[in-house]
């Protein structure tokens, strides 16, 4: 049993299609066929269903994917951790970003202050985890955390209500979420994480949420409340930052209105040492992120409430 024909397997398994994983591949069709015949006659066992157009893991290749997997992500920490005690790693940090948090910029070029070699590989369009984790670290909602990985709880933060300062509900200090059933709401698109906690949130509270715009652009959403086209929940950290006047931000009476946002990584899988770096960066960088948030929002509250912070 060769290596190769276990890299060519875990291909044609994850793609399930010979002619688009023998292109990933840069062989021809035929010749990832005949390695794969080889590796099920080598076996003993078919290792595919095959159907007139595609192909199909048995319940004998699902188990075999399984271990190949195992061993090719050993082989591959093997080589990372030899490259790193020598100090050649390439020094790239996948990073898998589920969490709609707006301070990722700030925080990626902070930490590439204290390490300027590191490069970051984005992954930002997963909509659900599925299959073995392809990332280093992942930003995601704390309600919703990878399979098959290890997390650390980076902030967890209240969830306000943004009116605009003409509505009939700003001057008030809290709000019941059953008092915004009428409203027409500004929301981040379907799928975000956040998007389905705000609507698990007014659901709770016996309604389904108007929405008439949708965006994840955080100066959008808040020049739209300006406009008074709208009401938008708003997390009170990592969407902070100044309103203007124009709007207001009302504390929920829900106490349970509030989101998590966790990092975490593959249980069995190497971290680099950048990416070792760069999770304890981000931990220390979000505690000082919510030690200064309750800090402001303490003064605020002296002086009457979250208002425009």
């Amino acid at each position: 049993m060769e290596l190769l024909q276990l890299k060519y397997f875990q291909v044609a398994a994850r793609m399930q299609h010979m002619t688009q994983a023998a292109r990933s591949l840069h062989i021809s069709q035929p010749a990832l066929s005949k390695m794969i015949a080889s590796l099920e006659a080598e076996l003993g066992l078919k290792l595919f269903e095959r159907e007139r157009k595609s192909i199909r893991l048995n319940e004998h290749g699902k188990l075999f994917l399984h271990q190949v997997d195992i061993a090719l992500q050993a082989l591959e920490d093997g080589r990372l951790q030899l490259q790193d005690l020598g100090g050649s790693a390439f020094p790239a940090v996948t990073l898998d970003v589920r969490a709609s948090s707006h301070l990722l910029p700030d925080l990626l070029a902070d930490f590439r202050k204290d390490c300027p070699i590191a490069d970051f590989h984005l992954l930002q369009h997963s909509a659900t985890f599925e299959g073995a984790a392809s990332f280093d670290l992942c930003l995601s909602d704390g309600a919703e955390l990878p399979p098959g990985t290890t997390s650390v709880s980076l902030l967890e933060e209240e969830i306000f209500v943004a009116v605009p300062a003409d509505h009939p509900l700003a001057d008030r200090k809290h709000v019941g979420l059953k008092e915004l059933r009428g409203e027409s709401f500004i929301t981040l698109p379907p799928g975000k994480s956040l998007r389905e906690t705000t609507d698990a949130f007014c659901r709770l509270a016996g309604f389904t949420p108007r929405i008439r715009f949708e965006s994840d652009d955080p100066a959008m959403v808040r020049g739209l409340i300006r406009a008074g086209q709208g009401v938008a929940f708003l997390p009170a950290i990592t969407w902070g930052g100044s309103t203007g006047p124009d709007v207001v931000q009302l504390r929920l009476k829900e106490s349970w209105c509030r989101r998590s946002i966790a990092l975490s990584w593959p249980l069995e899988r190497y971290l680099t040492h950048t990416a070792v770096a760069f999770r304890d960066f981000a931990v220390a960088y979000f505690a000082r992120l919510a030690e200064s948030h309750h800090q402001n929002f303490g003064r605020g509250e002296q002086s009457g409430g979250p208002g425009n912070a």
